[in-house]
């Protein structure tokens, strides 16, 4: 596999850093707030995955694909067993780099992910996003209007939105909707090579209350692969934990890496 050249943003300094990453259509504009508070405290480098953001578009996209390219990321900027915080596929993104490569993880956040095949699809978005005709397109607002035809939700809408840029040429997607069309089924999904692995560092995860993707029924699987794992639920919020509870979430985060490692589990 090649690896990619990351786009990434770093904010504040000090040791040890953390890495944050986001979802399935996300970027990292979705995790700058964040950021900007936790740095107060360290350093914080948000990425952007292949395929996604600023990032390069490249034909394959599986979690080997995505662990290749924080791997190299790292050696790129020195980061030494940086902290690292998924959320949805970049929870998986994040549990595959800890279950493949312990060496290189100091502390593991998840928020809002299991370690298990969940049954979120991207097929009927992506067919959304490409039923936009693009050359027709005068505004995001005509963007917009046409989206809500097949997505109702406009909190929903505006946040793929984010990913329609406009430039001298027109309207395109940052995001290569091929790519993520082809490998769906594969990121709905966590591969075996991670199941038959553990990760012996602090982890913490994060759920919504009122989400689905982290059940009781995961509990187990995630104290196999993560002994040292801790979950916490996050009251009154969904999948997207972050952006309904902001403080909350980063509070329960800082104090997760602040503590020493013999009371994070």
């Amino acid at each position: 596999m090649t690896a990619v050249k990351l786009y990434h943003r770093t904010f504040g300094e000090g040791d040890p850093p953390l890495v944050l990453l986001h979802g399935v259509f996300g970027s990292s504009v979705n995790w700058q707030a964040i950021a900007k508070d936790l740095a107060a405290q360290r350093r914080v480098v948000v990425v952007d995955l292949r395929n996604h953001g600023r990032s390069p578009h490249a034909p394959a996209m599986t979690y080997a694909d995505m662990v290749a390219d924080l791997l190299e990321l790292f050696r790129d900027l020195g980061l030494e067993r940086p902290a690292v915080l998924g959320h949805s596929m970049g929870g998986k993104v994040a549990m595959a780099l800890a279950l493949g490569h312990g060496h290189a993880v100091g502390r593991l956040v998840v928020a809002d992910m299991a370690p298990v095949a969940n049954t979120f699809r991207p097929s009927a978005i992506l067919a959304a996003l490409r039923g936009l005709d693009l050359g027709a397109l005068n505004s995001r607002g005509e963007a917009d209007a046409e989206l809500a035809k097949a997505i109702p939700e406009r909190r929903i809408r505006a946040f793929l939105l984010q990913n329609l840029v406009r430039d001298d040429d027109g309207f395109h997607w940052r995001i290569n909707l091929d790519a993520l069309d082809r490998h769906g089924r594969e990121l709905a999904d966590f591969p075996s090579p991670y199941r038959d692995a553990t990760f012996s560092g602090p982890t913490l995860f994060l759920r919504g209350e009122h989400s689905d993707y982290v059940l009781p029924d995961h509990e187990e699987v995630i104290h196999r692969l993560f002994p040292a794992a801790r979950i916490h639920t996050l009251q009154g919020t969904g999948h997207w934990l972050h952006a309904e509870a902001p403080e909350r979430f980063t509070a329960v985060v800082r104090d997760f890496l602040d503590a020493p490692a013999s009371r994070t589990s």
